[in-house]
């Protein structure tokens, strides 16, 4: 499983003209999944997500979680983070889990992510999506388990 996660003031995923998730304060988090992952994977990462000192606190230092700053999540599918372009001038992506394997694992990271009382927004699986986003400070990290 991989992550980018950027903190964000604002973001939203547009489907057309449709809203399909939007959240303020917090975080934006493009997901992608392989053959492998499993519910501890899961796990691991909803609770390092929750919990990364990277908001700052009163001294602007990062020191605060999410869960700290009340803030809320919009998680959005994309299995290019997967993308090898090594080879060629096409990237392949052998290494991201076909849809019958993402799918319920994407479901499954929200419902977890859900449980927890945080406002979790999303974008829709397997559609073309525009992500709009307003950054809250350079922070973007790459997340790996």
């Amino acid at each position: 499983m991989r992550i980018v996660l950027q903190r964000v003031s604002r973001a939203r995923v547009l489907v057309g003209d449709r809203v399909a998730g939007e959240v303020e304060h917090g975080l934006l988090l493009l997901v992608g999944f392989r053959d492998g992952d499993d519910a501890e994977t899961l796990r691991w990462m909803a609770e390092k997500v929750l919990t990364l000192r990277i908001f700052p606190d009163d001294e602007g230092k990062m020191n605060r979680s999410l869960e700290e700053v009340g803030g809320g999540l919009l998680v959005v599918s994309q299995f290019t983070l997967y993308g090898d372009g090594r080879k060629g001038r096409r990237p392949s992506f052998g290494e991201a889990a076909r849809p019958e394997v993402a799918i319920p694992l994407y479901d499954r990271f929200v419902e977890i992510l859900r449980a927890t009382g945080r406002p979790v927004g999303t974008g829709e699986f397997g559609a073309t999506m525009q992500v709009e986003l307003v950054n809250d400070g350079p922070v973007t990290l790459i997340l790996d388990r």
